[in-house]
């Protein structure tokens, strides 16, 4: 089976997700960044947005994710938003990165930032390692 990349960088999105009450209050951009294991091959061949991930749609249910329910840590908002591309037919596994650039921290830096991949239950392919 073929294995290949969709990738969706820069998302940018306001949300109230943090630990600190000014953070809830005010809230702040988040930027998403995800790459989602699929075969192309079908929608390749046929040039048939069905047999894809439809990018669009991907970014709006992201987005609907990050504005939505606060919660304290990106790692968790990162999370959901993992579980929101493995719902999607066709998705294998996605790697998911949450970037907060404005984070509450005294000292000077371009960005903090949770990586975290996660793959499908349904999935076949073996990843290194051993999982599936």
């Amino acid at each position: 089976m073929d294995t290949d990349l969709i990738t969706l960088s820069g998302l940018r999105v306001h949300g109230r997700h943090g630990v600190f009450d000014h953070e809830r209050e005010a809230g702040q951009d988040f930027i998403v960044d995800v790459s989602l294991r699929t075969s192309t091959a079908e929608a390749a061949a046929t040039d048939d947005l069905k047999y894809t991930v439809d990018y669009g749609a991907l970014a709006d249910a992201l987005a609907d994710i990050v504005a939505g329910e606060p919660v304290n840590l990106i790692e968790t908002l990162a999370e959901r938003l993992a579980d929101a591309c493995l719902a999607l037919e066709r998705v294998d596994s996605a790697l998911v990165t949450v970037h907060k650039p404005q984070a509450p921290i005294a000292q000077h830096f371009s960005d903090v930032s949770v990586t975290i991949e996660r793959t499908s239950q349904g999935s076949t392919r073996q990843h290194p390692g051993g999982r599936p």
